[in-house]
């Protein structure tokens, strides 16, 4: 375990942009809201609450779309950094297996990362919350201040985290892959055979199994985690904001849905492959 703990705080050393990236983020919308106009006309304890939701949940998937782009680059440029910079050689001198190691940046990119940006995101919005409440003299910030929505959103948080680092497991395998094997262009490599495959397949066999089979697995998340779209059901619209939002995220959550469906599962046994694939190309690679 200490080993595993060691070499994620290696990453962290090695990649001081998985904290500097959500530290500027949070930074610029702190900065947005100390010198920006803030200016909410709600009068009712149901506009109160729901734009207090909406900012939150905004606030939310800022930091999650970045997050999804950053760990997304970094599990595609973990294994080939290291070994354009040399720095395998000397890792592979120590006594920690190439097991080990792959599996600590699979859990650096898949989980570490997100907990980084859920803990800037929580922290952004508790300043925020206190630049609003001296701004405006407790009204603006007031609606940042609901118990039950920020409970929701920790929820929702942790939630997203676990179900996507299942979900995507396949493309997390696949690119530790391409970035223990590719020489150079790590994202060409990552993308040209997976269209070419598509184009191959559509052009000499007429069908279309694997452009299918990529369309649901990136874009058939959310019917798999959710019932139904956790910003909509979780907060009303500004249209409709008279009482307070009768759904929350309680209600679109769907885990025993998600941890039953095949498809999981699937995915699971494909990471699994592909990553046991990248450990070994890591055993025989140490030239960029």
């Amino acid at each position: 375990m200490n080993t595993y703990v060691w070499l994620v705080r290696r990453e962290f050393w090695e990649n001081r942009a998985i904290w500097l990236v959500p530290l500027c983020i949070g930074g610029a919308l702190t900065l947005a809201a100390s010198f920006g106009r803030v200016e909410f006309g709600v009068n009712s304890p149901g506009e109160t609450r729901a734009l207090g939701g909406m900012v939150l949940f905004a606030f939310g998937i800022t930091f999650f779309v970045v997050m999804n782009i950053y760990s997304s680059w970094y599990l595609l440029d973990c294994l080939h950094s290291e070994r354009k910079d040399r720095s395998v050689l000397y890792w592979k001198s120590l006594p920690v297996s190439d097991t080990a190691t792959v599996l600590a940046k699979l859990f650096t990119g898949l989980i570490a990362i997100p907990l980084v940006y859920f803990i800037a995101a929580d922290l952004t919005t508790v300043l925020i919350a206190l630049i609003l409440w001296a701004k405006a003299r407790g009204g603006a910030g007031r609606m940042l201040w609901q118990p039950d929505l920020w409970l929701q959103l920790q929820a929702l948080w942790v939630y997203l985290i676990v179900t996507t680092a299942l979900w995507y497991a396949p493309f997390a395998g696949w690119f530790m892959a391409v970035s223990a094997w590719a020489k150079r262009a790590v994202l060409l490599w990552a993308v040209l055979p997976l269209c070419a495959a598509c184009l191959l397949e559509r052009w000499f066999l007429g069908t279309h199994a694997i452009a299918g089979t990529l369309e649901v697995r990136l874009l058939g998340y959310m019917g798999a985690a959710f019932s139904d779209s956790p910003g909509v059901a979780a907060f009303r619209t500004l249209d409709d904001m008279a009482e307070p939002a009768p759904g929350s995220v309680w209600t679109v959550l769907h885990p025993w849905g998600f941890i039953a469906n095949p498809q999981v599962w699937l995915g699971l046994a494909v990471g699994a492959a592909l990553i046991a694939g990248a450990i070994q190309l890591r055993w025989r690679r140490t030239d960029a």
